[in-house]
């Protein structure tokens, strides 16, 4: 049969393991390299001095090997417990902007806040395994990031 590897074979197969989160947080989108003015004219209503909030939706994704003795890339209940501990437990429920000292002077951004995520996610992965982080800040508006 094509592509399939004898047993005991030496042939490894790849697996991209996916596990969707939700989680509500506020910000606003200011930055403190611009005037009022700009920040206004760059980021218009979502400059709210009172912020505003999203009900995200987070698509956590690794690739690796497929382990030939356990079938598993990674065990998911470890991946569920890198995503609490990264994601829902810093973010949820929280203003980003004032809860999450990396936004301090960091634009709270949908892009950056997948930087962040990531940064904090391959810390507590083995190496090489995060491959990508998804985020739906609306059903709209999606950002992809895979640590380049």
């Amino acid at each position: 049969m094509a592509g399939s590897s004898v047993s005991g074979g030496a042939t490894e197969r790849i697996g991209y393991i996916t596990r969707v989160q939700s989680f509500s947080a506020c910000h606003r989108l200011h930055s403190v390299d611009l005037s009022d003015e700009e920040n206004k004219k760059v980021f218009g209503k979502c400059n709210n001095p009172n912020g505003h909030g999203h009900n995200y939706k987070v698509e956590v994704t690794v690739r690796g090997k497929i382990d030939p003795i356990t079938g598993m890339v990674m065990n998911l209940t470890d991946l569920k417990k890198c995503i609490e501990e990264v994601i829902m437990i810093p973010l949820d429920h929280k203003n980003l902007d004032k809860d999450v000292p990396y936004f301090a002077r960091v634009v709270s951004t949908t892009e950056n806040l997948a930087v962040y995520i990531w940064d904090n996610m391959v810390k507590t992965l083995l190496p090489n395994l995060l491959y990508e982080i998804k985020i739906y800040e609306t059903d709209k508006n999606i950002v992809v990031y895979r640590g380049e």
